[in-house]
């Protein structure tokens, strides 16, 4: 019977079975369609002839390794990916950052933790979604650069730009609030619903630097996505 069009279908990729199957049972409890794939090139076939709305990733796979099936992910679109990391294993969790995960789990973990990531996301990357807690405009307009809310979609002089969920996210938050600065911590709690004590405060600086590479016409002398040294921070509407 094919899965119910309404329901999101996410895809656990580790070659750990009880690592796997728990994450498995407990996003399929949450109301997922859950596929299964226990190295990176099962889960690259699976990817090629399924929809995904979203893919939990072990790093370290069999066959194909999880960085390098991100980058070839994020080579043909941007479904939201959730990467699962050793501990310790920091490198790998900046690399992913930097080749496009939207978030990170470190093992050992709570598979409750997990599912929160992946409906956190999810709950975000619904066209009707705004970040938690913020009344979002349907349209934020600041010269060539546009941010429609409602439909998630960015453009700079007319051009989309493809953003992934996280992206999204720490962008228009920081468009709602122009001028104000905030500290990585600030934004760890915003925008990832998390804290420095569960994820590392140079996720935020990876993600502002990935934002600017696609936004900012000379990213090395970002217009709209400014720094304020030993602080964090802002978006300026000026430009």
């Amino acid at each position: 019977m094919p899965a119910d069009p309404t329901t999101t279908s996410v895809l656990v990729v580790d070659d750990e079975p009880m690592v796997r199957e728990v994450v498995a049972r407990y996003l399929a409890l949450d109301g997922h369609h859950v596929h299964e794939a226990g190295d990176g090139a099962a889960a690259r076939d699976l990817l090629a002839r399924e929809h995904v709305d979203l893919v939990v990733l072990d790093v370290m796979l069999p066959e194909l390794d999880g960085l390098t099936l991100l980058r070839q992910i994020r080579s043909q679109g941007d479904v939201p990916v959730v990467l699962l990391t050793a501990r310790g294993e920091e490198t790998d969790r900046l690399l992913g950052l930097e080749l496009g995960a939207d978030d990170y789990v470190v093992k050992p973990f709570s598979a409750r933790e997990v599912v929160a990531r992946v409906r956190n996301i999810l709950r975000r990357a619904t066209p009707s979604s705004t970040v938690p807690g913020d009344d979002q405009p349907a349209e934020l307009c600041f010269g060539d650069l546009r941010i429609d809310t409602g439909a998630r979609v960015v453009t700079v002089a007319g051009a989309e730009k493809a953003l992934t969920a996280k992206e999204f996210d720490l962008l228009a938050f920081l468009a709602t609030w122009p001028r104000q600065v905030f500290n990585r911590a600030q934004l760890l709690e915003r925008v990832w619903d998390s804290s420095a004590e569960y994820q590392d405060p140079a996720t935020v600086t990876v993600h502002v630097g990935r934002l600017r590479q696609k936004v900012e016409p000379d990213p090395e002398h970002p217009r709209w996505l400014t720094t304020v040294w030993g602080v964090g921070y802002r978006f300026d509407p000026t430009g």
